[in-house]
């Protein structure tokens, strides 16, 4: 009999209260706790990071609940996080890797339970293949989860809350000049779809002249009338709210502030194919990078000539970041692309991160002068 827990090509999700239960999410985590253990990864702690959705910040509790029972240190985010904050907060504190409390994109029904590599990427295919095994192991048995109140593991030394924004924002700063973007003067809407990404294109390139208005900039876990998905007809808000507001460009952000959606001056929806050409654009014309880049098979081949025509080739991989970020990591590419948006860099981490590819686009901009 097939296991109730299932991962698909970003970590298992389900609906709530259905199959995605707090016994379930114990029942992965008390997994994950065994392959971290047996791996060697856990002496080096466990990050644990979760999203607006309904019950996040208790399912994210639940699993460190379980970790630190399993004598697994585990730092847990003192606030809901992007995804790819959480990625980063692997490789600033050094840890074995971490659990991510989001279902992305999916509908407000739903919820979800990724695991990251101590890369700060998604877990690879022979990772899950292990945590799947400790799961149907652990089903065959009735007492196998083990659990720990978190205030005896604090003083225990095995749990600790912590803000990943600082060490994130520093890494920012590395990858872009952002006092230079806070002075060009840009008007962005950035649209947060009710996710994690409200507030962070606002903190980032405020204090000068650029002007950064926010919608859908608060917690709802319904996700009114969308799912938090940043393609048509779910931006069609930002579609409008750009040239209502005299913009110059929209960034949207999914649930988990991973994906990134794109709308022009006029309104128009940028596909991430698009988006994708003009991120290859960006890094190798502006920074000058060079090196391969690689896309998932469903990813359109309009970047391909161009990376040819400067002697650069481009990996095509099955559709999943988990393939994406291992082929990244495996030629040293600049550039990580999929068909839903999801964008990963070089020098950042090997994972999507909807908000270094939207401040990539800011700056394409103003190097063009498109402001």
């Amino acid at each position: 009999m097939p296991t109730t827990i299932q991962f698909g090509t970003d970590g298992w999700r389900a609906v709530i209260a259905e199959t995605y239960t707090f016994d379930n999410v114990r029942l992965a985590s008390q997994a994950c706790a065994e392959y971290f253990t047996q791996s060697g990864k856990a002496e080096h702690g466990i990050v644990i990071g979760y999203d607006t959705r309904f019950g996040s910040d208790r399912f994210a509790r639940a699993a460190a609940e379980v970790l630190t029972a399993n004598g697994v240190a585990v730092a847990l985010s003192d606030r809901f996080q992007p995804t790819p904050v959480i990625s980063y907060s692997v490789i600033d504190r050094q840890a074995g890797g971490a659990i991510m409390i989001t279902a992305s994109h999916n509908p407000a029904t739903d919820n979800g339970f990724k695991v990251k590599s101590d890369a700060g990427s998604s877990a690879p295919p022979e990772t899950i293949a292990e945590i799947e095994h400790h799961i149907d192991r652990l089903e065959a048995r009735l007492d196998g989860v083990k659990r720990m109140d978190l205030a005896e593991a604090e003083a225990g030394g095995l749990f600790q809350l912590f803000d990943a924004t600082p060490a994130y924002d520093v890494q920012i700063g590395r990858l872009v000049d952002l006092d230079k973007l806070r002075q060009a003067g840009v008007h962005i809407v950035a649209d947060a779809m009710y996710g994690t990404g409200q507030g962070v294109f606002k903190r980032l390139l405020s204090g000068g002249r650029t002007t950064v208005d926010e919608i859908r900039n608060y917690v709802n876990p319904a996700f009114p009338g969308i799912a938090p998905e940043p393609i048509r007809p779910h931006i069609d808000a930002l579609c409008r709210a750009v040239p209502e507001r005299g913009a110059q460009l929209g960034l949207a952000t999914d649930g988990d502030a991973d994906r990134l959606g794109l709308v022009a001056e006029d309104g128009t929806f940028i596909n991430q194919h698009q988006v994708f050409a003009l991120l290859v654009l960006y890094l190798t014309e502006q920074p000058g990078l060079r090196g391969p880049a690689v896309r998932s098979v469903t990813m359109s081949s309009m970047a391909d000539a161009y990376m040819e025509r400067l002697g650069q080739q481009v990996f095509e991989t099955p559709v999943g970041f988990k393939y994406i970020g291992a082929k990244m990591v495996e030629e040293n590419a600049i550039l990580g692309g999929e068909e839903s948006g999801g964008f990963g860099f070089q020098a950042h981490i090997p994972e999507r991160d909807a908000i270094v590819a939207g401040l990539y686009v800011v700056d394409l901009m103003v190097r063009l002068g498109r402001r």
